[in-house]
């Protein structure tokens, strides 16, 4: 009588338990990607608002002598290249209105020679991402980027 004491293969069970392993592994995996394409064009919205603004902010450090308040993207003016100012708030609008969309809320604010540019856009999905820094959220996914500068009197060169 030859008794054999010992196992020599794999049990159904064993195999199950494996795949039930691996695929909570594979689905975590697929969670881990999903956040991570969700955080990356988060990312990518804020860093464009974050040029818009500082693109504008040049443009009114290079004409400081404009009057460039602009209460609503609305109030912007038509793109007139032969009118600086007109020009540089059109630019503005569409390009805030191209991240942002309808519901894009973005305004320039003037006082004393303190400009506040502030951009709004809608973003969803990162309403439950980490703050970053100069961007907040209201919780309903609107973003909101705020850039504060003084501006210098253009005294002109005698």
């Amino acid at each position: 009588m030859n008794m054999r004491i010992g196992q020599t293969g794999v049990s159904l069970i064993e195999v199950l338990v494996s795949l039930l392993i691996m695929g909570i592994g594979l689905l975590g995996a697929a969670a881990l990607q999903l956040n991570a394409l969700k955080f990356t064009d988060s990312s990518a919205l804020t860093s464009q608002a974050s040029f818009i603004a500082y693109d504008m902010m040049d443009r009114i450090r290079a004409n400081p002598d404009g009057n460039y308040a602009l209460a609503n993207l609305d109030a912007a003016p038509t793109s007139n290249i032969n009118d600086t100012r007109a020009q540089d708030l059109a630019d503005f609008a569409a390009n805030a209105k191209a991240i942002g969309g309808v519901s894009a809320g973005s305004s320039i604010a003037v006082n004393n020679r303190v400009v506040t540019i502030t951009l709004q856009w809608s973003d969803a999905r990162a309403t439950n991402a980490a703050s970053v820094s100069g961007v907040q959220s209201n919780g309903d996914g609107l973003q909101t980027f705020t850039l504060t500068s003084r501006v210098a009197i253009d005294k002109g060169i005698k």
